[in-house]
């Protein structure tokens, strides 16, 4: 039973409680119940001529047949189901909607007799109580008698009289077999004694323990050396004598005279500890001429000796190994070198790919950038910038070919000269600048930058007169990598995973929403990463390293954050030379397939197919 609106809470004092009996009113018109009990009954019904008495009816006629015709079935079969039950002409009782306790508390502030409602559960339907039953309820929760005319404390009827009632019922002495011994209990007594001598009844004998020990057996179970603290270690057994030990051992164990003799020029650990001798009798045995000196040795072990208790438990190895897909169910990844691009003189230090995957740029150290054509490896252009190319990157627009290197401590963007005529004039347009007039010096700043045309090749540059910070920004996400020094990052292009390449040759991924730690930590490389990178398209991630390898590997990032990503080695890709203690120094994925372009320092760029 429960208020509909909710607010009233679980404790009903007398004070803050609805039911309370103190002054409460409730008039049919006006909608206000008022009465007064003290608890004692009720002393304005005396005052009140006598009303006609209600006859209680036994017929059946008066109560109502609950509307709900599932019986004893418990209500929580029911709970997910959109109706609670069947009438009484099997049609199913639909749920009616419960209102919120917003609703709740407007509908109590709004009608004064809402919390006299109560809502049946079994029915599914609110029923509004009488004056009387709430009348009863109010005396049922401070401990009262439900009806105000029953007086709980009645005098007390004493329904039996006799004559003498304050003496107590029998004064007669105590009777003398109460504090002598009985005579029936001591023939009982001297029966089973009977019995028990002549063998008639017999007990169960205690269990004697063996006088016998194990000689050669372990002691960790003896009670003596169950000690309270540190668990008991025993000390190691010694081996067990054999055949060779005994003093008439067979002919096969005891050696030649040249074997003895053997025996001098080896090492003196490799020399048998013990040579077999035969004799005729136990009484001429000699003694043992290094019985001192072994037990001095044997007592040295037991004692300064440390010992440890090492549990081994005995697992397949094959089971602790992960449960991985197997590689042809991942395929298509790179596998093989397909075709090498030369013509550097120095090492290869950047990629790019173009985004249509039709040519790919190179920057080395010999001062040069190359434009090959991926399907042929024929090189369509050559830039020489007269410095250590660092860095190269293509637009990523594939109407805009322009190429973005960084020249020393400059950044120069060139016309790559590539496609058809139109896209070659747009690119073009987009790299002319206007010459500016030259301002007078009036002691003014410089600019931090300055934009130059390039007096060499089609192309801008860069020109850095000072340093600025850049603008502040508020930190999302701190990943902390464990790593000694990060070389190389790349962000999945789901953008919630991150592969991070350190220098001690640790590859760190990290899933942004699971955790600022890295979810697993790969130690492929023996030397630094130089690279690591995400495919756009299939689920492949690789990473380069100056132990002249790449490795190729399978992430699959999951739309279920549930599930944490598949990670699954691949491929170990070799083929560069080292030149200067450096291997492989950059890595690139096609955009479109599932190839992998990597730059040594050989000054070869290779291209991996599957």
């Amino acid at each position: 039973m429960g208020h509909s609106d909710g607010d009233h809470g679980s404790d009903l004092s007398a004070d803050d409680s609805p039911w309370s009996e103190g002054s409460w009113s409730d008039d049919d018109d006006e909608g206000s119940l008022s009465f007064e009990d003290s608890g004692e009954g009720s002393d304005a019904e005396s005052d009140e001529p006598d009303a006609p008495a209600v006859e209680e009816s036994d017929s059946s006629e008066d109560e109502v047949a609950p509307r709900n015709t599932i019986g004893d079935v418990p209500l929580e079969w029911y709970k997910n189901e959109e109706h609670i039950g069947y009438d009484i002409t099997g049609s199913k009782i639909k749920k009616r909607d419960r209102e919120g306790r917003i609703e709740a508390y407007l509908r109590n502030a709004d009608d004064a007799k809402n919390w006299r409602k109560i809502y049946d559960e079994y029915n599914d339907e609110e029923v509004q109580i009488t004056k009387e039953e709430a009348k009863i309820i109010s005396r049922l929760l401070k401990g009262k008698t439900p009806h105000t005319n029953v007086d709980p404390y009645p005098d007390y009827v004493d329904w039996f009289e006799y004559d003498g009632k304050g003496h107590p019922l029998s004064s007669a002495p105590e009777p003398k077999r109460r504090f002598v011994p009985s005579k029936w209990e001591q023939k009982k007594v001297v029966k089973l004694v009977r019995a028990i001598r002549k063998g008639w009844i017999k007990f169960d004998k205690p269990k004697e323990e063996p006088n016998f020990y194990l000689l050669w057996g372990d002691e960790t179970d003896t009670a003596d050396n169950k000690r309270q603290g540190l668990s008991y270690i025993p000390a190691p057994k010694p081996n067990l004598p054999g055949h060779e030990e005994s003093y008439n051992p067979s002919v096969e164990y005891i050696p030649t005279q040249e074997e003895i003799d053997s025996y001098q020029l080896m090492y003196e650990e490799d020399r048998p500890k013990f040579i077999p001798r035969k004799f005729d009798c136990l009484r001429s045995v000699p003694a043992y001429e290094k019985a001192l000196r072994e037990g001095f040795d044997r007592c040295l072990d037991l004692y300064l000796c440390p010992r440890t208790r090492k549990k081994r438990i005995n697992i397949d190895p094959e089971s602790l190994k992960p449960k991985l897909p197997s590689k042809k169910d991942l395929r298509p990844y790179p596998r093989t070198c397909y075709l090498e691009f030369k013509g550097h003189n120095g090492p290869v230090k950047s990629l790019s790919v173009e985004a249509t995957g039709q040519w790919i740029a190179s920057g080395s150290s010999d001062g040069t950038i190359r434009v090959w054509e991926v399907e042929t490896g024929r090189c369509i252009k050559v830039w020489n910038v007269g410095g250590v190319v660092h860095r190269i990157a293509w637009n990523p627009s594939p109407d805009r070919h322009i190429l973005a290197a960084v020249v020393d401590h400059d950044l120069l963007l060139l016309n790559a000269e590539v496609g058809d005529e139109d896209a070659q004039m747009k690119t073009k347009g987009l790299l002319q600048i206007e010459e500016l007039a030259q301002e007078e010096d009036n002691g003014d700043k410089k600019p931090a930058v300055k934009w130059v045309k390039h007096e060499k090749f089609d192309g801008i540059m860069l020109i850095h007169h000072k340093v600025y910070d850049l603008q502040k920004a508020q930190l999302v996400k701190k990943l902390e990598s464990g790593v000694r020094e990060i070389s190389s990052i790349s962000i999945h292009p789901g953008g919630d995973n991150v592969i991070v390449g350190s220098k001690d040759g640790k590859l760190c991924w990290f899933d942004t929403d699971l955790s600022t730690r890295p979810y697993k930590t790969l130690k492929n490389h023996s030397k630094d990463i130089t690279n690591v990178t995400f495919h756009r398209k299939y689920p492949l991630f690789a990473s380069s390293s100056e132990d002249c390898t790449a490795y190729v590997f399978h992430g699959m990032v999951y739309s279920d954050l549930n599930q944490n990503p598949l990670i699954v080695p691949l491929e170990i890709l070799r083929g560069h030379s080292s030149s200067d203690g450096r291997g492989v120094l950059d890595c690139k994925f096609h955009p479109r397939q599932p190839w992998l372009f990597t730059a040594g320092a050989d000054s070869v760029v290779r291209l991996y197919c599957d």
